[in-house]
């Protein structure tokens, strides 16, 4: 039977929790055992106990905010711990479908994937804000330059997406070089490793509760140097 391991790294998500754990499949994927955990990055809110009280299996509380590519980190290493074939990430702010993960595990499943991104541009997108759909095509754009610039080109509409799905070998290669965030870097990292991407349509939508931790200045502030940092690392192939 696979195991595949659904992580929500979650900072101060305590409203938005209720709208997403229950709705994560737990028999969508024949012969699959599906657990469902939560990594709580320092909330001071109630996260971790409204994440057991909405049916997480396990929640991992961090002791303090660590930011979330730290969050992520923690959640691969726990999923790769607790014997998972297939790692999901999704985020914990209810803007990405729960009922697509058997879609987005299936290429991995298949054996035709390591690595695959649900992706809002190849499927839908309500209500995203103007400057967020072109920080999301630029950090895109420049992650396509940057491994056909090395000998790795790729597909990719949606770089950002905070739906993803691992493959066991993929988990425990993955590396996180900053604690602020990881999307970029991760991808990055993977592909330059030689695992295959590959992305899935998912409907999306803004989220309603809550607040999103991006600001687009700070965002590149902090996240373009952890890309030159990345791309200037040896990537050892696996």
């Amino acid at each position: 039977m696979k195991h595949i391991v659904v992580f929500l790294p979650a900072y101060n998500e305590a409203e938005s929790l209720p709208d997403v754990l229950p709705r994560i499949p737990r028999d969508a994927v024949a012969g699959a055992k599906v657990t469902t955990l939560v990594v709580d990055d320092g909330s001071t809110d109630a996260t971790s106990a409204v994440a057991s009280a909405c049916g997480a299996d396990l929640v991992l509380r961090l002791p303090r905010n660590r930011g979330l590519g730290a969050a992520v980190r923690e959640g691969l290493a726990e999923a790769a711990r607790l014997g998972a074939d297939v790692g999901v990430m999704i985020d914990a702010d209810n803007e990405y479908p729960p009922e697509s993960i058997p879609a987005l595990v299936a290429p991995i499943l298949r054996g035709e994937a390591d690595y695959v991104l649900g992706s809002r541009f190849a499927g839908t997108i309500r209500g995203m804000k103007r400057h967020r759909r072109l920080g999301n095509y630029a950090f895109t754009w420049l992650q396509r330059a940057l491994l056909a610039a090395v000998g790795r080109p790729v597909t990719l509409t949606d770089g950002q997406s905070g739906m993803r799905a691992f493959s066991r070998e993929a988990m425990l290669h993955a590396e996180i070089i900053h604690d602020y965030n990881y999307a970029q870097v991760v991808t990055l990292n993977l592909v330059r490793k030689g695992f295959r991407l590959a992305e899935v349509p998912i409907p999306y939508q803004v989220r309603t509760k809550g607040e999103s931790f991006i600001k687009l200045r700070a965002y590149a502030r902090k996240v373009l140097p952890a890309i030159w940092r990345e791309m200037r690392r040896k990537a050892a192939p696996r």
